[in-house]
């Protein structure tokens, strides 16, 4: 990755503008197609849905060695500060400048499955009479959306778009979800607005750019009362209508009776060349068994689980059934993981969040499974999701052993909708095992890039959710077991069991060292107990007792 990761994915608040100040770019909206935008390899193209406003959007596919840059040169006068911003949505994407005179900025954004805005600022040297300002996304990724770009500052005698006007009234807000401590709400998207304000019991007590917005230190069993604005460089918008949210009594987490420090395994119910094993082949070593994968049914959000048999040899359900319950006699848990790198359920509205809870819950008591992992990384709705998860826990009680293995990608920021659903639900949420691999480079919570492969990459990215709002025994560290596990960014045990202590001890760091130590750190995971195998169970053999001993 460039340097320009390194930036603030939240980006910075737009200034309130002058009267004199005007929107610089021209055809901003794309009302026009991609009059004054030039995209490199002929990557872009005008797109009629999804639109932030308006009738037009940029769309553009990064192909090859391109990474589809538009951009614009855009007059602007000398000694000038500029407000640049943009919509956004899709796969990764960046939004800059260059030619400024001073210091040339950039701001970015990892997948967004709805609208996202990115701001920064610039300004201008003596001599500086245009600049470039410029989207792209990135190579092999998915194709980004790019909408209402604003270069707002002193006018450069371009002949920018119109001055916006004071935008309308927030609606739809509602409660996402509640914890102990916190309260997540949600919003519709007001158009022509740059960012939003949040009021609790009347007074303001955060600003976003998002739809969303996650308000943690409430007291357990509280009702407090939400509104919300709309604003814009021409003003705020008048508070919406007000919605009561309520604490919960009592936080901390689900899943029963899991070992303090866990480590995580994920079963395999096909045969990709990997070490076949029945249930009862895994390791002591895994206290907690995922089975991968439930699958997708034609009925929305509703998965069903099929086992294998014929690819595992002959297993047959009744022995894969008894095989769970003597895991469980053993004191271990042994989940169903819905999605995968293939997996196509989808939870985005009432009617699928109740299918997926239902279906979850009914192979509960057909295989005798703990819980469910989610392990969705083709997008998850986190309002809906949040819904499935809440209703599930109903229905399975305090038992129920809930974990989530998201990509890097979805844990970069507490805007993701990932990440929201972990914190919509972090009252029943046992552990996140994020996977870092087969992702590149990332930031870590210092703002510093770091290289997957490395004890500086689990323990800086690891950070971010530990100091995003996850409890520490929420947070575990998701690794392959071997080189023919992933595609990219194994590391050996020891340097897993380096990153456990650099975040339990302080000891064993590289040249990241988080400010304090996380001694309730839940664990490991692996993909997967049948590479492990392959390898001599090397992974577990090393990581498991490392895991169980630490503080």
């Amino acid at each position: 990755m460039t340097a320009a990761l390194a930036l603030s994915v939240a980006g910075l608040a737009a200034a309130p503008a002058s009267a004199a100040d005007v929107n610089n770019a021209k055809n901003a909206g794309f009302e026009s197609g991609l009059s004054n935008w030039t995209c490199s390899a002929d990557s872009g193209t005008t797109v009629s849905s999804p639109v932030h406003s308006g009738a037009g959007a940029l769309k553009a596919t990064p192909a090859g060695q391109d990474n589809a840059r538009c951009a614009q040169t855009v007059a602007v006068r000398p000694n000038s500060t500029y407000t640049l911003s943009a919509w956004v949505q899709g796969g990764y994407t960046y939004l800059g400048v260059t030619g400024t005179g001073t210091t040339d900025v950039s701001t970015w954004t990892p997948d967004s499955a709805s609208w996202k805005q990115l701001t920064t600022t610039f300004t201008t040297g003596s001599g500086t009479t245009s600049v470039s300002v410029y989207t792209h996304g990135w190579y092999g990724q998915a194709a980004y959306l790019a909408d209402d770009v604003s270069v707002y500052g002193p006018d450069g005698g371009g002949g920018g778009d119109p001055d916006p006007s004071v935008p309308g009234t927030p609606s739809g807000l509602a409660v996402a979800g509640t914890t102990s401590s916190s309260v997540s709400l949600a919003w519709s998207t007001v158009s022509g607005a740059t960012g939003y304000n949040v009021y609790r019991d009347g007074t303001k007590v955060t600003a976003v750019t998002g739809t969303s917005a996650t308000l943690t230190g409430l007291a357990a069993a509280t009702s407090y009362t939400f509104q919300v604005t709309a604003t814009n460089s021409a003003g705020e918008s008048p508070k919406s209508a007000a919605v009561t949210g309520t604490t919960a009594t009592s936080g901390g987490g689900g899943g029963g009776s899991v070992p303090k420090h866990a480590v995580t395994g994920y079963w395999q119910n096909f045969n990709n060349g990997a070490t076949v094993q029945k249930i009862s082949d895994v390791p002591s070593a895994y206290d907690i068994v995922a089975v991968a994968f439930a699958d997708a049914t034609s009925t929305p959000g509703a998965v069903t689980f099929n086992l294998d048999s014929a690819g595992l040899g002959g297993y047959t359900v009744d022995q894969f059934k008894a095989d769970i319950k003597a895991k469980q006699a053993a004191g271990k848990k042994v989940i169903v993981s819905v999605g995968g790198e293939r997996g196509t359920v989808s939870v985005n509205d009432s009617a699928s969040a109740a299918n997926f809870a239902d279906s979850v819950y009914s192979l509960m008591q057909t295989y005798g499974f703990d819980g469910v992992d989610i392990d969705l990384e083709n997008g998850l709705n986190a309002t809906y999701m949040t819904q499935a998860l809440r209703s599930l826990s109903a229905k399975a009680g305090a038992s129920l052993v809930l974990t989530m293995a998201p990509q890097t990608i979805d844990m970069q920021s507490t805007s993701n909708t990932y990440f929201q659903t972990a914190l919509n639900v972090k009252d029943i949420l046992t552990v996140v095992n994020m996977q870092y691999y087969n992702s590149g480079s990332m930031l870590g919570c210092d703002g510093k890039v770091y290289s997957q492969g490395s004890v500086d990459f689990l323990t800086a990215l690891a950070c971010i959710q530990l100091e995003g709002g996850l409890a520490p025994s929420q947070v575990g560290l998701g690794l392959p077991a071997s080189t023919s596990a992933a595609g990219s960014g194994y590391v050996s045990p020891s340097v897993v069991n380096n990153a456990l202590d650099c975040l339990t001890k302080g000891t064993g760091c590289g040249s990241f060292k988080p400010s304090k130590t996380y001694p309730d750190l839940r664990g490991a995971m692996t993909w997967s107990t049948n590479w492990d195998a392959t390898s001599g169970n090397a992974w577990s053999n090393t990581v498991g007792p490392h895991v169980h001993a630490l503080p």
